[in-house]
C-alpha cells in the first residue's frame, strides 16, 4: 500500500517529483560537445539559446548523429524538476545515437537550476501554476528544433522524466503538434487533463511503488484517456519506486528522506519500450 503522506506533501506540486544529475561543463570554447562512439559514428552536441514570447533567455542543448543523413524525426528532451542539466543532456545523446535529432529543453529560463528540493519544488511548481507560459516555452523549443536544417518538422515527439513527464504531457493534453509522448515516473495530476484536443499516442511507465501517484489519479488518468479513445499505453512496474531511471535516486533519497530508489532492470526495460514506441511510430 501506497505510504499517502508523501502523496499528500507531493500533490501540491502537481503530484511530480523528479531525479538530479550533476551539472555538465562545456568541453570547448564553441560551446560543442562530441562523443565519440565505438563504431567511429559521432554524436554532436550544442548548447543553444532560445526565446519565447515572456523574453527569457531558454538554454537547451541539441544532439544529432553525424552517421544519419537526410531529415529526420526530432524528440524534445523535458528535464526533471532539478531543471536543464546532464540527465537531460545524456538523454538526448542517446536518442541522437537512435539516429533522431533530439532537443534538451529549458523550462525555468536561464539554465537556472535547483540545489535542495525546496528550490526545486518551487521551480516546478511556478511552471505548472502558469501554463499559458509554460506552454509557450515549450512550443519555443519545438519550433527551435522544428528549424534544425537536419530535422523533419512534421515528426516531432517529446519524452519527459518526473516533472519533465509531467509537462509532456500537459503539452500533449492541451493539443500540442506531437506524433508521440514517451513519460517516465510521471506524475498523473496535471493543469491540463486528457481531453479532445489530444492527438499524440502516449506511453506513460510508471512505478507500482512510487509514492508520488495515488490510485485515484491513475484511475482518473486512465478514464479520460478511455473516455477520448486515446492511444496510449499505461505500464505499472512492480515494486519499482519514484525516481527509477536515475541512478543517483538512492542517495538522493537518504539525503533529502524521499521515497526514491534507482532500478537498473525497469531502467533498462523500460528505455527499450521507448525505443520500439519511436521505432513503430516512425516506421517507414
Amino acid at each position: 500500500m501506497k505510504n499517502y503522506h508523501w502523496i499528500l506533501l507531493f500533490t501540491l506540486t502537481v503530484s511530480v517529483l523528479a531525479c538530479k544529475a550533476d551539472k555538465k561543463e562545456n568541453t570547448s570554447e564553441e560551446n560543442v560537445e562530441v562523443v565519440q562512439e565505438e563504431n567511429s559514428t559521432e554524436i554532436i552536441g550544442n548548447e543553444i539559446s532560445y526565446q519565447a514570447s515572456d523574453s527569457i533567455m531558454l538554454n537547451g542543448y541539441i544532439s544529432r548523429n553525424t552517421a544519419t543523413s537526410g531529415k529526420r524525426p526530432g524528440i524534445i528532451v523535458v528535464h526533471e524538476w532539478w531543471g536543464h542539466d546532464e540527465f537531460a543532456r545524456q538523454k538526448a545523446d542517446e536518442l541522437a545515437e537512435m539516429g533522431y535529432v533530439a532537443l534538451a529543453v529549458d523550462m525555468y529560463g536561464n539554465g537556472k537550476q535547483a540545489e535542495h528540493p525546496e528550490e526545486a519544488m518551487a521551480f516546478s511548481s511556478n511552471v505548472m501554476k502558469n501554463f499559458d507560459t509554460a506552454k509557450k516555452r515549450f512550443m519555443a523549443a519545438m519550433e527551435t528544433l522544428k528549424a534544425d536544417e537536419n530535422v523533419d518538422a512534421e515528426k516531432i515527439s517529446a519524452i519527459g522524466f518526473c516533472f519533465g513527464g509531467s509537462v509532456a504531457l500537459s503539452m500533449a493534453n492541451s493539443g500540442a503538434d506531437l506524433d508521440g509522448v514517451a513519460v517516465f515516473h510521471s506524475g498523473l495530476g496535471l493543469p491540463v487533463m486528457p481531453n479532445e484536443d489530444l492527438k499524440a499516442k502516449l506511453l506513460i511507465q510508471n512505478g507500482a511503488e512510487d509514492m508520488m501517484i495515488t490510485d485515484e489519479q491513475e484511475k482518473t488518468f486512465k478514464s479520460q484517456l478511455d473516455a477520448i479513445n486515446a492511444d496510449y499505453e499505461y505500464i505499472a512496474y512492480e515494486g519499482v519506486m519514484h525516481s527509477f531511471t536515475n541512478k543517483d535516486a538512492d542517495s538522493l533519497g537518504e539525503k533529502f528522506d524521499l521515497p526514491l530508489a534507482y532500478d537498473k532492470e525497469i531502467t533498462e526495460k523500460s528505455w527499450e519500450k521507448m525505443t520500439l514506441f519511436f521505432k513503430d511510430l516512425y516506421s517507414e
